[in-house]
């Protein structure tokens, strides 16, 4: 069983007051990836509350950790534009020495959605713009010099020298359920990532997850398929916290570790805890997630 456990810690604090620790925190625990969320503000709690930027973030993250791989999840094309990002991108995986994981999904009509003043997408033009995104996003990262237009985003003599330290260029983690999306995973990932059926969150039971889980990984395999890709060469990562179960498998190891186990037989080779905020829906005891985080993972062997 193959299996890594990584982080997600939510921008919530100022930098010298809690956030810098808690990068290096992570990286003392042996997490895998400590990732964050690219987003403008977020959800009830943290709407209205303290909430900073992904990419300045990661950027301090990098100069205080050595080997801890660092990353988005997920950066979406609400408030983005593929120029501009992958020549943040690029930086930011020299400054860190070729650690950074671009966690990547189209989004949805949150907060982002409409902060610069445009009008919610329709689903279809998510979904294309989404498709649009990537690919060229894709391009960006591997050619020296990309002119492009298309329906969305074009692209002018857009000089990215040297390019990502990693090569061909940093791995996107795709974010995606629906065919469109698990159709761009299998062609542009090297991993893929899912938080389950939303629609099982609040009623559903932990065997209906895993079932809906199941299915998932199945048409990411029939996509891959479809591509002619082996769905070995993705990783398959499940940013934990929006199942059935929420926080239940973080209240002791062992339960952790029955949660894992469930989910590495499936398939998954990564699963993402969120670091623990108190009086939030990730308000999980800190001592128990950090005996989680050293002692899960030989249990699960």
């Amino acid at each position: 069983m193959s299996l890594r456990l990584s982080t997600a810690i939510l921008p919530v604090d100022r930098w010298h007051e809690a956030g810098g620790a808690k990068w290096r925190r992570a990286e003392e625990l042996g997490f895998h990836t400590a990732y964050t969320y690219d987003h403008l503000s977020w959800r009830v709690p943290f709407r209205d509350g303290p909430w900073f930027g992904a990419v300045p973030t990661l950027t301090a993250a990098a100069t205080v950790t050595e080997r801890l791989r660092l990353g988005t999840l997920v950066t979406s094309p609400n408030f983005r534009h593929p120029v501009t990002l992958a020549k943040e991108l690029i930086s930011l995986d020299d400054v860190s020495g070729g650690r950074i994981t671009l966690g990547i999904g189209a989004g949805t009509n949150g907060f982002d959605a409409t902060a610069l003043g445009q009008e919610p997408w329709s689903p279809r033009e998510r979904a294309d713009r989404f498709a649009e995104f990537v690919g060229l996003l894709d391009r960006l990262l591997t050619e020296d010099a990309v002119s492009a237009k298309g329906a969305h985003y074009a692209a002018d003599e857009a000089r990215n020298i040297p390019g990502c330290v990693q090569r061909p260029r940093l791995p996107f983690a795709v974010a995606a359920t629906g065919p469109r999306g698990l159709r761009l995973a299998a062609r542009h990932g090297q991993a893929w990532v899912t938080t389950g059926d939303p629609k099982l969150f609040a009623d559903g039971t932990p065997e209906q997850s895993l079932a809906a889980l199941r299915g998932q990984l199945d048409r990411l395999a029939e996509a891959c398929a479809g591509v002619g890709r082996d769905v070995a060469e993705l990783d398959k990562v499940l940013l934990t916290g929006f199942t059935p179960e929420a926080n239940t498998p973080f209240d002791s190891v062992d339960a952790f570790v029955d949660f894992a186990g469930r989910h590495a037989r499936l398939g998954f080779t990564e699963l993402v805890l969120h670091w623990p905020i108190p009086d939030s829906p990730f308000a999980v005891e800190q001592g128990v997630f950090e005996k989680i985080a050293t002692e899960a993972l030989p249990q699960l062997g």
